[in-house]
């Protein structure tokens, strides 16, 4: 049997005669971009968010940067997120000319918030936690650190669209969230995509401004923007698959707990804390010489990846920061042990118990 790590083709051919119905009512429209559409999925989205205000834009990372601008924070500043993500998670900081500070992750791949304290300075302005493979932050406590430091909170919900802390959404838990419809994630697009969140109204309304040049109007320019806005098609393709993501949540959820009853006495594996309800868009098991294991699974049919094997302070880019190999050490353990497994909702129950029977065999 061959299980792929991803297969997104399973889901174009689920959903293909609405979305080719979607692609020929666009296509004769002529209203490719800021449409109806696009306007009709912000409130659809806003409200699946539990916020009052959702702005389409390029991308997840465009999201985070624009949200950045919109608080005010530049040159001279400083944002606090952890080092074990995607780069994008950072680079949006070292965008707005800010400085990008690290804080360790704790076990469950979130940022350790009893860490968080030591790294504030006068300079900063912001922490971005990264909702990492679909599990909420530890938002309470970032909260009250915020609030005791007068700082703001951006979610970086680019994972976890859907997952819930404590009864509510993630993308309405601080002062605002970005999330991205790269077409891996549980909400994906076909291409780039992303969305911005906010029950702060001046800050949506100085992120719709930014998306869009900064005009006010056609003709007016009130501030210095960008050129980030949602596609009206892609929008479309989104309602669309918004409509599933519950459903599909679901299943992300039922594979997560069939890998863990299955494995957790032969690798260690995420559990579930009382009060979150996570999405997992990666599922991700920690085992010393795991490329043995990742070998021996190839061997038989399945692909794995690892999320994320360099940790962003080691990163060539980062040598500006100062950070050295030992200043991390859960990240850095953690990216030596960590191997994704397959987990879409697409994949059959026959290929997630191969999975699981390739990954006993092996031990």
């Amino acid at each position: 049997m061959k299980v792929p790590f991803v297969s997104i083709g399973r889901q174009y051919d689920f959903l293909r005669e609405e979305f080719i119905k979607t692609f020929d009512e666009v296509g004769s429209s002529g209203q490719y971009i800021m449409s109806e559409g696009l306007s009709e999925f912000e409130t659809k989205i806003a409200s699946y968010c539990e916020t009052k205000y959702a702005l389409g834009l390029a991308n997840g990372s465009d999201a985070l940067f624009l949200a950045l601008k919109a608080m005010g924070i530049g040159e001279g500043d400083e944002v606090i997120t952890c080092p074990n993500s995607f780069i994008a998670s950072a680079w949006v900081i070292e965008a707005t000319k800010a400085r990008t500070v690290f804080v360790d992750c704790a076990e469950d791949y979130n940022i350790d918030f009893s860490k968080i304290e030591e790294a504030i300075s006068s300079n900063t302005k912001a922490i971005i936690p990264v909702h990492l493979t679909g599990r909420p932050s530890p938002m309470d406590e970032i909260k009250v650190i915020a609030q005791k430091y007068n700082l703001h909170i951006l979610e970086d919900s680019a994972q976890a669209i859907g997952a819930k802390y404590k009864g509510n959404k993630v993308g309405s838990l601080g002062d605002g969230a970005a999330f991205s419809l790269h077409p891996l994630k549980n909400l994906g697009v076909m291409g780039d995509g992303g969305v911005f969140t906010t029950n702060n109204e001046e800050l949506y309304q100085t992120v719709k401004k930014l998306r869009n040049h900064g005009l006010k109007n056609r003709d007016e320019c009130e501030i210095w923007g960008f050129n980030s806005r949602l596609d009206s098609l892609q929008a479309e393709l989104a309602s669309i698959k918004l409509n599933h993501l519950d459903t599909w949540n679901l299943r992300f959820r039922e594979i997560a707990e069939f890998y863990r009853s299955n494995l957790n006495d032969l690798v260690i594996t995420p559990i579930d804390k009382p009060y979150e309800e996570p999405v997992y868009h990666n599922f991700v098991i920690r085992v010393d010489k795991r490329d043995k294991l990742m070998d021996s699974l190839l061997s038989s049919g399945i692909e794995t990846k690892i999320h994320y094997p360099i940790p962003i302070h080691l990163q060539e880019c980062s040598r500006n920061l100062g950070y050295n190999r030992g200043d991390f050490p859960l990240t850095e353990l953690f990216a030596s042990q960590m191997i994704s497994l397959p987990i879409y909702p697409e994949l059959t129950d026959a290929e997630v118990e191969y999975v699981v029977e390739a990954t006993r065999s092996y031990f």
